[in-house]
């Protein structure tokens, strides 16, 4: 893939069925090698792509029930790629609710359980209003599992 190329090499001659790149390079390389690759949509041609050239896969689906199918799809996707799901992330999306830490434990076992790695909180629609309150709810939220 041409983008992992240019991340991770200092010159680069590339030609594909879509670009065409002689001799071109970033100065300086990123630092952190490789970038990984995150994927995210439910298209099944994404699925394919997110599987075959991805790192990771980003649903949005609001429940694991929800996002099953489509994960069954990415599983066996990834292994028709001869890889693993070890080897390939699945970063989930939780709302943050009503604040309620019980809920949030009851919901990231349910996503651990079929085997999201990331996991990113969602504020949107708590009636948080001001910088100050979305601050004092993540604050909350990074306490009540473990992570502040």
């Amino acid at each position: 893939m041409l983008m992992r190329q240019l991340w991770t090499q200092p010159l680069v001659n590339f030609e594909g069925k879509w670009h065409t790149v002689p001799d071109a390079g970033l100065n300086p390389l990123p630092v952190q090698q490789p970038i990984p690759i995150w994927f995210g949509g439910h298209a099944e041609a994404m699925l394919r792509r997110a599987a075959r050239l991805g790192d990771g896969w980003m649903p949005n689906y609001r429940t694991p029930e929800d996002v099953k199918p489509s994960l069954e799809k990415v599983q066996r996707f990834v292994q028709e790629n001869n890889r693993e799901m070890k080897d390939f992330g699945l970063e989930v999306r939780m709302p943050y609710g009503d604040g309620d830490p019980d809920t949030w434990h009851r919901n990231m076992q349910a996503w651990e359980a079929i085997g999201a790695t990331h996991l990113t909180v969602n504020f949107m629609g708590c009636g948080l209003r001001t910088p100050q309150s979305h601050i004092a709810a993540v604050r909350k939220f990074a306490e009540a599992v473990g992570i502040s």
